[in-house]
C-alpha cells in the first residue's frame, strides 16, 4: 500500500510510464517512509474522445 492510479491520455511511451512510476514510488518512499515494494502504480490510458473538461471533449480541442 499505497495504490496509485494514474489516468493519462493515450500515447505516452513505456519509458515515460517507467520513469513516472519510479518517481511516484520514490516520492512515496520518502514522504510515507515505506518500502518501495509496497507501492503499486496502475496506468490507465484514456482516449481524448473519452475525456471532457468544462463540458468539451478533449478530442474537440486543438492539440497543444
Amino acid at each position: 500500500m499505497p495504490l496509485i492510479t494514474v489516468q493519462l491520455f493515450e500515447g505516452r511511451s513505456q519509458e515515460q510510464k517507467r520513469e513516472y512510476a519510479k518517481a511516484l514510488t520514490e516520492a512515496s518512499v520518502r514522504v510515507l517512509g515505506i518500502d518501495p515494494g509496497a507501492v503499486d502504480v496502475i496506468f490507465s490510458d484514456v482516449k481524448r474522445s473519452d475525456w471532457a473538461t468544462g463540458g468539451v471533449l478533449w478530442s474537440d480541442k486543438p492539440k497543444g
